[in-house]
């Protein structure tokens, strides 16, 4: 699983009535370090008053690993995420997540690129 879901926020899932507050906080309690980590990286980046920031931080356990995983693979989960902190994710690979202004559009489209991708290329990440 990816979260754990109270049986309440369950029943409020099943009924169609799960504020976004709500899941957020699920989100953030089941996954707390891809939750801190996206929550340092908006943080640099308003300090800086920067366009971007990417995460240079290689996760420790396999927990962690998967933590980063479960968060970017998730259309609900990401979208949630940039609404509440009213900003654009990108997901490079499992250990180069970056937060982006919303008008930051020539930033975004670089890290995004198939160049991006290629540059960013480690052959110690091959397993990750």
């Amino acid at each position: 699983m990816s979260l754990n879901v109270s049986p309440e926020l369950l029943a409020k899932a099943e009924a169609g009535k799960v504020e976004q507050d709500e899941f957020l906080k699920c989100v953030a309690e089941s996954l707390p370090f891809a939750w801190a980590m996206v929550t340092r990286l908006v943080e640099e980046m308003e300090s800086a008053d920067a366009e971007t920031v990417q995460n240079t931080l290689v996760p420790e356990t396999e927990e962690e690993w998967g933590q980063m995983f479960r968060m970017f693979s998730s259309d609900s989960m990401r979208n949630a995420i940039q609404d509440h902190f009213g900003v654009r994710l990108a997901f490079q690979n499992c250990c180069k997540p970056a937060v982006f202004k919303k008008d930051a559009e020539d930033a975004y489209q670089r890290f995004v690129s198939p160049e991006a991708q290629l540059l960013n290329q480690d052959p110690t990440l091959l397993n990750c």
